[in-house]
This record gives structure tokens, C-alpha cells and sequence, in this order.
């Protein structure tokens, strides 16, 4: 079995909650990103996809979604997110809207 297979990955209750930063540097905690490169610049299209997905992966309360995830980017971002499927699929069952942006 697989770490991402048994993972008990968090989904938020409405993504209306999601009011993180939509651009801008942000610096990530190391209990959602231990690696050398914590700062993300929301502003670049790729960096930003990589924050989602670590914060996606790695939150552990809907409090750190709320706090880091911007709704609307999170939309324009999905269909480009590299998430191991079980994640993904509990995201776009919690959010149909997701599912159809790809």
C-alpha cells in the first residue's frame, strides 16, 4: 500500500472559506512544507500550483486550507494540480465545480 492511499486528506466544508492570499509571496509553515523552498510567489502560475498541491497533500485542519487557499485561484488552478488521485477525487466529489474545470 501506498502513503497516498492511506493518507487522511483534509477537504474543507464549503470553498467559500478558502480566503488565503491570491497573490503575493506567502511563506509556508514547516508542518505543511518542510523542504528548502517554503516561499511561493502566488504570482507565478507554477509556483503558486506548487503550493497548492503541498497544501493540499499536507494539511492536516481545514484551518490551514482556509488560511493558504484562495477559492478562486484554487479553481483557475485545478485542472493543472498534481494530486494522487484519491485527493482529487474527494475534492471534485466534495466540489463538483472542480470536476468540470478539467
Amino acid at each position: 500500500m501506498r502513503y497516498a492511499d492511506s493518507r487522511a486528506y483534509v477537504v474543507p466544508e464549503s470553498l467559500d472559506g478558502l480566503a488565503g492570499p491570491a497573490s503575493g509571496v506567502v511563506e509556508l509553515p514547516t508542518h505543511l512544507d518542510w523542504s528548502e523552498q517554503r516561499v511561493y510567489d502566488l504570482d507565478d502560475p507554477a509556483q503558486a500550483g506548487l503550493m497548492y498541491e503541498r497544501v493540499i497533500r499536507e494539511s492536516s485542519s481545514p484551518r490551514d486550507l482556509a488560511a493558504y487557499l484562495n477559492a478562486e485561484l484554487l479553481v483557475s488552478l485545478w485542472d493543472r494540480l498534481h494530486l494522487p488521485v484519491r485527493v482529487r477525487r474527494k475534492w471534485e466529489s466534495a466540489f463538483p465545480a472542480l470536476a468540470r474545470t478539467t
